[in-house]
């Protein structure tokens, strides 16, 4: 009888930073290497080996890239480092494991590294199972998982609507922005979105512009507004979110959960029109999606049904192949994508 060799390595590709980044990145900031994986995790390590099928291409990454602050424990921790993989979050498959909630073969989302497998050790805030394969695994990266989390939260919890109000979304098009647009119209509110091209804003929106055509930001928000703006979901900063200050209502509230203008500036745009804030007693509330993962059952309860039943429009912009990663997560700072970009390592 011949002899079967099992393989117990793999070569694994990586997306590696080069060096700290100031400014806008660029693709050579990134670079492909490759390196080897053990196909088996120790015994008794609780960790367990994933095969990456889907990354998520994240605007957060940005600030991660930047060379960290030694005064500060925070920055430390949350940089990438220079000469490793970079990481975010995406969807993967067990290949082996030692952990006692997870077996080969099982589909889960959550941080893993930008590379084509990874090992993880699995925490009830940092992976989630995958049980719902009825809808596309790629979905994991935005509808099902932290785009949509991001933008159920801080529309539905933190800018609590009402019927009627009116709604300005930044980044329109983007992963989160899509979403809140749609959320907003099944309330009943008047929404308007910007972007970078007026075709971007297709999700159902009243009214859009493409913020790279209009002279004066203000103006263009008093055209779309006469009355003002109830809510803003904030995914910009600087002059975008000076301009909505001065045209927000009393009472009005804005939920922040990024500010892509602001991750590649040296300085960041100083704001002239924080007076409102007070003025109008407008509730200003940032906030990161990972801080309420304990809402992801019934986030899921929520959405599914939408997304079975085709209700929600989403668009994924999907790079093929771990050797576009670089050019698909460096495009997001260039307004290149429409949707949800993320990446395709590997089909189930």
């Amino acid at each position: 009888m011949a002899n079967i060799c099992i393989a117990t390595t793999a070569t694994n590709n990586q997306v590696i930073l080069r060096d700290y980044v100031s400014g806008f990145p660029k693709e050579s900031d990134l670079y492909i290497a490759a390196a080897t994986v053990d196909l088996r995790v120790p015994p008794g390590s609780m960790a367990v080996l994933v095969k990456n099928l889907y990354l998520s291409c994240d605007p957060h990454s940005r600030t991660r890239m930047g060379k960290p602050d030694p005064s500060s424990p925070t920055s430390m921790a949350h940089a990438f480092t220079i000469g490793k993989p970079i990481s975010g979050f995406g969807v993967a498959k067990a290949i082996h494991s030692c952990h006692p909630n997870y077996k080969t073969g099982d589909l889960l989302w959550g941080r893993v590294g930008w590379e084509e497998y990874s090992v993880i050790s699995p925490t009830p805030s940092s992976h989630f199972k995958i049980h719902h394969t009825d809808v596309p695994l790629s979905f994991y990266t935005g509808i099902l998982g932290i785009p949509s989390l991001t933008a159920y939260v801080g529309f539905y919890e933190i800018c609590s609507p009402k019927k009627g109000e009116t709604v300005f979304v930044s980044a329109a098009s983007g992963a989160v922005g899509q979403l809140v647009g749609q959320f907003a119209k099944m309330v009943g509110c008047y929404v308007v979105g910007s972007a970078s091209s007026k075709e971007k804003t297709k999700f159902g929106y009243d009214d859009a512009f493409n913020y790279k055509e209009e002279q004066d930001l203000s103006a263009a928000l008093k055209r779309c507004f006469p009355k003002g703006i109830d809510i803003y979901f904030e995914n910009v900063g600087g002059k975008m979110l000076d301009a909505v200050l001065q045209n927000m209502r009393t009472h009005g509230r804005i939920a922040a959960c990024g500010m892509i203008s602001q991750y590649n500036l040296k300085e960041p745009e100083v704001l002239h029109n924080t007076a409102t804030i007070v003025h109008k007693r407008i509730r200003v509330q940032g906030f990161a999606a990972v801080e309420f993962f304990d809402r992801y059952s019934k986030f899921l309860d929520f959405i599914l049904p939408h997304v079975r039943e085709g209700k929600i429009t989403y668009v994924e912009d999907i790079a093929q192949g771990l050797e576009n990663g670089p050019s698909a997560l460096i495009g997001l700072f260039h307004g290149k994508n429409v949707g949800k970009q993320l990446v395709e390592v590997a089909r189930e």
